[in-house]
């Protein structure tokens, strides 16, 4: 499974749940190492956009039927000084902006989440930097 995007700049209010160490801690595991407090977000369509909402089906937020696909690993939300952050489902994945070099990150699907055309994205380094790319460029995220 593959799809294709456009870079776009977000709200810039992942950092705030990013940083969490709860989160941090099993991002470690996905990742192994812990994540950069932000998101890459990639803006989908056409049929790149089907192949997210596979993704989306298989996290629980869509209805459908997905074949095969890559292993959706759950990330637990928790509770801190009565504010609550939502859990997520993510996907090992690997990302490149050529197609000749590629990095690990995972596909981060947030359980409240009012992206439904764009994929948001997490990886140890700093994508914008690593890959490096800015809004407008093409990236294509790949799955096993």
């Amino acid at each position: 499974m593959a799809f294709s995007g456009t870079v776009a700049s977000g709200l810039g209010r992942a950092h705030i749940f990013m940083a969490q160490t709860h989160y941090q801690d099993q991002f470690k595991a996905i990742l192994g190492a812990g994540a950069w407090p932000g998101t890459l977000n990639v803006k989908l369509s056409g049929e790149n956009l089907d192949e997210y909402r596979g993704f989306r089906i298989l996290a629980g937020l869509d209805e459908g039927e997905m074949e095969g696909g890559s292993e959706p690993l759950r990330i637990a939300g928790f509770e801190r000084d009565g504010r609550s952050f939502g859990g997520a489902t993510a996907f090992i994945a690997e990302i490149s902006l050529d197609g000749t070099e590629w990095w690990r990150c995972a596909l981060l699907i947030p359980d409240l989440t009012r992206h439904t055309e764009t994929a948001e994205v997490i990886s140890s380094s700093f994508l914008r930097e690593r890959l490096p790319c800015e809004d407008g460029d093409l990236v294509s995220l790949r799955f096993d």
